[in-house]
């Protein structure tokens, strides 16, 4: 089967600019985990998910570092740690988003998908056309849907 035949056609996107408390409201609205962001043309930028907005309540755990002759060597973290800061300083779905997002094609195998999904830990999975256009989402439910 392919993943064309199981993913949500009519996907609930947001834009660059949309706030914190809107992507709060929409996820919760719509009880959806995670939602990409597009641009006006409806190019993908990024995805946010829960995970994403807890980390800005959740303040950055500093990088672990080391201390040499009075310079301090951070050896572990640090660019997660970057990261983690400017989720937390966020005020919008550009600032908050996951920008390096894995996605597929309408036309992948949805067993290739679902391993890829339990692999790499991941909830749900944009599906993109060959220009880079959002045409659809997979998630782990459309997947158990298939044993209906």
């Amino acid at each position: 089967m392919l993943v064309k035949e199981i993913m949500t056609k009519e996907v609930i996107t947001v834009h660059p600019e949309a706030s914190i408390r809107e992507l709060a409201e929409l996820l919760i609205t719509n009880r959806i985990s995670g939602v990409p962001v597009v641009d006006a043309a409806g190019e993908l930028r990024g995805i946010v998910s829960e995970g994403d907005l807890l980390r800005k309540e959740a303040a950055p755990d500093a990088p672990d570092e080391l201390c040499i002759l009075g310079a301090v060597i951070y050896y572990n973290g640090l660019a997660e740690y970057r990261d983690a800061f400017r989720k937390f300083a966020a005020l919008t779905a550009e600032q908050i988003m996951t920008e390096k997002v894995m996605t597929v094609k309408g036309d992948d195998e949805v067993g290739t998908v679902a391993k890829l999904m339990l692999n790499k830990h991941i909830k749900r999975l944009p599906v993109v056309d060959d220009t880079g256009h959002l045409v659809g989402i997979v998630s782990r439910a459309d997947i158990v849907k298939m044993f209906l």
